[in-house]
């Protein structure tokens, strides 16, 4: 990426199998959850000082607030101008729940007692402008809506910020809590999801995704100013990448063309090429077509010999909207651990597919530049590498 180094120093997750870094990184390295994949630890009043406060933000927004107070714990503050500090919190889909219950409020009990609060919790940038407001960050306050590669986008925007030198700092991430009972059914009804529940990237009979909800938000600084104040630096954005399949509203292109260009865009704005990714996170969502088309986009731009693969989705499911900030998640944790995590669910090889699936247990590896993809509806492909900090 041109101009200034993009550092991160400072992460939240809130995950079905864990809140907060170390639980997400013990749960990704175990088995997979039975049943739905929902946070059901979460306890929003833990993350407002006012209960009443609580109540009237969405739950996708009350993800994204514990997962950014998490991050700057981590990371402490920057320091950084507040008209030079940024968010952009990323949704695939916003205040769902928001809106379902408030349709049957407005069906039920007639037009007077839809809350008033109704737009400002629905709306898909309800996060990003409670996570400004909360810590009084003043720059470009954004939302990226691309389905399943928004918050892919959304951290690779926010890097760009401070390498072009519009922002000192930003935070960046994704949330989701789209679990509804219209929402799931929806997705069932469309044969998106498991018919058996169970989430098994690249396995030869991976059925569809398990939905899942949660939120992760990183800390972006620029390079030099994370080092004048000593904090640690968990790693560097080195470059990102966005285009479109233009070819189908859910189905990837034949040939993976759309992710074969976004991943070779990715390695150019980072300055490195295909032989230099020593991992890469996939998108690897369990669905057929999905997954045959990364596998194949996969193979021909790192050859059969490539780079370890794994998809985290096996654990944590799918979170839609907040599923590529969840998965650079894993990918700095996984620099700092020396270790990859297996693909959870994965038993069997689809014969079709070459590529080095990491399964069974975490995987030793010397820690150098890695490749997180996420694919998404509508056509939309992004790709983030991330580096170690040295």
């Amino acid at each position: 990426m041109e101009g200034r180094r993009v550092a991160v120093t400072g992460m939240g997750v809130v995950a079905p199998c864990g809140i907060g870094k170390d639980t997400f990184w013990q749960g990704l390295c175990g088995p997979p959850p039975e049943g739905e994949r929902r946070v059901f630890d979460f306890q929003p009043e833990q993350w407002f000082d006012n209960p009443k406060e609580a109540r009237r933000t969405d739950r996708f927004s009350q993800f994204a607030l514990a997962a950014a107070t998490m991050a700057l714990a981590e990371s402490g503050d920057p320091g950084a101008d507040p008209s030079r500090a940024g968010v952009i919190i990323a949704t695939g889909v916003g205040g769902l729940s928001t809106i379902e219950e408030q349709v049957r409020v407005y069906d039920g009990k007639g037009p007077r007692r839809v809350s008033p609060f109704l737009v400002p919790m629905m709306m898909a940038n309800a996060a990003a402008a409670g996570v400004s407001m909360r810590f009084g960050w003043q720059g470009p306050c954004e939302n990226v809506v691309t389905a399943c590669a928004a918050s892919t986008h959304a951290i690779a925007n926010a890097a760009r910020l401070i390498a072009y030198g519009r922002c000192d700092a930003v935070l960046a991430g994704g949330s989701e809590a789209a679990m509804t009972e219209v929402g799931i059914q929806g997705f069932i009804n469309m044969t998106a999801i498991s018919s058996l529940g169970i989430s098994r990237p690249f396995d030869v009979e991976r059925d569809g995704f398990v939905i899942a909800e949660g939120a992760a938000v990183l800390v972006l600084e620029e390079w030099e100013a994370a080092k004048a104040r000593g904090v640690r630096i968990l790693g560097e954005i080195l470059g990102g990448a966005s285009n479109a399949d233009a070819h189908h509203i859910t189905a990837p292109s034949p040939g993976g063309t759309g992710a074969v260009a976004c991943m070779e865009l990715a390695l150019a704005e980072a300055g490195i090429g295909p032989r230099d990714i020593k991992q890469i996170n996939a998108h690897g969502t369990s669905t057929p077509l999905n997954d045959a088309a990364e596998a194949v986009a996969i193979e021909k731009v790192f050859g059969t010999s490539g780079p370890p693969v794994t998809s985290t989705k096996g654990v944590t499911g799918h979170a839609l909207g907040a599923a590529g900030a969840l998965e650079a998640a894993a990918v700095l944790i996984s620099i700092e651990r020396g270790l990859i995590p297996p693909t959870a669910g994965f038993a069997k090889a689809d014969p079709d597919m070459h590529i080095d699936i990491v399964h069974g247990e975490p995987r030793t590896w010397e820690p150098g530049p890695a490749l997180s993809n996420s694919f998404g509806f509508g056509g939309h492909n992004g790709c983030l590498v991330i580096a170690p900090a040295d």
